[in-house]
Parts: C-alpha cells; sequence; structure tokens
C-alpha cells in the first residue's frame, strides 16, 4: 500500500463514502491493518502468538517443498491479493505456481492465487468462512485451506466445477494433502504441537454469530 499519508480531503472523501474501492485502499498507509472485503474496510488487528507459530510451522514445511522442487511461489502476510474493485484480502499463505508468476505485481498479486490458507483467528473467521470464501471460489482459487487453531483442524476445499467442495479434514491427527501442490503432505499434529507456556487464542467461534464480524472503517486513516 502506499505509504504517503492520507490527507485530509480524502479523509472527508472516505467518510461519506458507502463503498470503498482498491484506489481507496491504497490511500492508506503502509502497514495499515485493514483488509478490503465486500467495499468495507475491515480492521483485522495482529493475530495471536500461537496463530504465528502455526503460521510459521506451515510456512517452513510448505515452502520448501515448492522451492526444492521449483514448483512456485509461497508468500505471507501482510501482502494484498487483488480479486476486484471491492475486493482486496491478505490470506496467511498463497502459494503461486511456476506458470503463473506473471500474476505477482510490486504493489500485489493480481488475481487468484492456486492456493491460499487462512488460520481463523476471532477478528476473521466471519469473513474468511463466508464472504472471502465466495470470492476466492469465484475467481478460481484452486485449492483453499481453513485452519482452525481452537479445534485443530485442517479442512481443504477443492474447486470442482466452479465450486468449492470439501475434500480433506484432519482432527489433531492424521495427514492431509495437496493437490495443487502434488506430493505435499502435512500431519497435522506437526503444525499444532505445544509450545511450553504458550497458551492458545480463544476460539474464533465463541458467540461468533451474536458479534460484530471486525471493525468497518468508518474515516480513512493518517500517519
Amino acid at each position: 500500500m502506499n505509504s504517503t499519508p492520507v490527507n485530509v480531503a480524502a479523509q472527508q472523501t472516505a467518510a461519506t463514502k458507502k463503498t470503498y474501492t482498491y484506489e481507496d485502499y491504497r490511500k492508506l498507509p503502509e502497514g495499515a491493518p485493514y483488509q478490503l472485503i465486500g467495499g468495507m474496510l475491515i480492521m483485522t488487528p495482529a493475530p495471536s502468538t500461537y496463530h504465528q507459530i502455526i503460521s510459521m510451522k506451515l510456512e517452513v514445511k510448505l515452502a520448501n517443498f515448492v522451492m526444492e522442487r521449483d514448483l512456485g511461489l509461497v508468500l505471507d502476510a501482510p501482502l494484498d491479493v487483488y480479486f476486484e474493485e471491492s475486493e482486496t484480502y491478505q490470506p496467511d499463505l498463497v502459494f503461486i505456481a511456476r506458470e503463473r508468476l506473471s500474476i505477482i505485481e510490486p504493489d500485489k498479486i493480481n488475481g487468484a492465487p492456486d492456493m491460499v490458507v487462512e488460520i481463523l483467528s476471532p477478528a476473521t473467521a466471519y469473513y474468511d468462512l463466508r464472504r472471502k470464501f465466495k470470492i476466492y471460489e469465484k475467481h478460481g482459487v484452486r485449492e483453499y485451506w481453513v485452519i482452525d487453531p481452537e479445534e485443530q483442524s485442517v479442512e481443504i476445499f477443492a474447486l470442482q466445477d466452479g465450486r468449492f467442495t470439501l475434500e480433506q479434514k484432519a482432527e489433531k491427527q492424521g495427514t492431509v494433502s495437496s493437490k495443487v501442490v502434488e506430493g505435499f503432505t502435512l500431519p497435522v499434529e506437526n503444525i499444532f504441537s505445544s509450545i511450553s507456556g504458550q497458551n492458545r487464542a480463544v476460539s474464533p467461534f465463541t458467540n461468533w454469530e451474536k458479534e460484530q464480524p471486525g471493525s468497518a472503517l468508518k474515516t480513512s486513516k493518517s500517519s
């Protein structure tokens, strides 16, 4: 995102908007904790340490596998992935196949990655399982991994005839495998193994339907 602070005129314009666009999103200071979801600027606070440990473990395994075989690239958040004017997300992990590396631009990924991984957290679970799920499906993400730290589960949705189908699920133990990153397998206990003194995050599903899903930005931020 553009690191230049938003000027007063831009703030006033954004404050009156009901729907935000990618151009509005780009005016936020670099590193501002927001995603553009359904035309709303949604605050996504820093994830828990447990979330980040899971992300790190999976990224290391997946990235090493991909790089050793020259299959493409594995990238992690924060990284903008543009789908359409009202939808720009920052998935936890993405895989882009070697033959599609041209979608990587200096300031964003322009189009659907081949594989997306989202690790659920209280601030993002609603969107990861609903709006973002539909947009990933619509734009042709070939494989969508949903990881629940509280349940210690991994669900893999595969795109079939334009729709996501739950193809694999493992909870606490067992192995899942990717068809998009052919040959990659993951014993789920490897990423959920306990860390001494580490408390898990509160389940994102605790009263999740009773609470507001995230925080929509009412005015543009300035540094």
